[in-house]
């Protein structure tokens, strides 16, 4: 169930309420390029029902959203043809999810690229 129109703006995007660039749409999901791509090619698959996060989605809306990154993911190295290709979920502010509303960004990678490594260069210091 979707949020009211300008309560969130993926929401917004699923109705049509808001464009989007390269808006496709699956069952399940829309997939649509972010405002500010990481890379060429970055793509946000987004599930229809709203949810804030991993801990709020059914499993069953999970592995629909998971097919639609892996068909999104053959696209993309169709058309692209990276290097390789990360596929991250964020959810909650310490791990930078910015738009309450579930999504996977499915990222191209090319060898050299602005992007940079995903994980620090030594280990974090933290509790176990």
């Amino acid at each position: 169930m979707p949020t009211d129109p300008g309560r969130c703006p993926f929401c917004d995007i699923i109705i049509g309420a808001m464009p989007a660039h390269r808006l496709d749409r699956y069952a399940g999901c829309v997939a649509f390029a972010p405002l500010d791509p990481a890379t060429r090619g970055h793509t946000l698959v987004v599930p229809r029902t709203h949810a804030v996060g991993i801990w709020d989605v059914s499993v069953e809306a999970w592995a629909d959203t998971m097919r639609i990154v892996r068909h999104v993911a053959g696209r993309l190295r169709a058309e692209f043809r990276p290097d390789g290709i990360n596929v991250i979920q964020s959810t909650g502010v310490a791990a930078t999810q910015t738009v309450e509303h579930l999504h996977v960004h499915v990222v191209p990678r090319y060898a050299g690229d602005a992007m940079g490594p995903i994980w620090p260069a030594k280990e974090a210091d933290h509790d176990t």
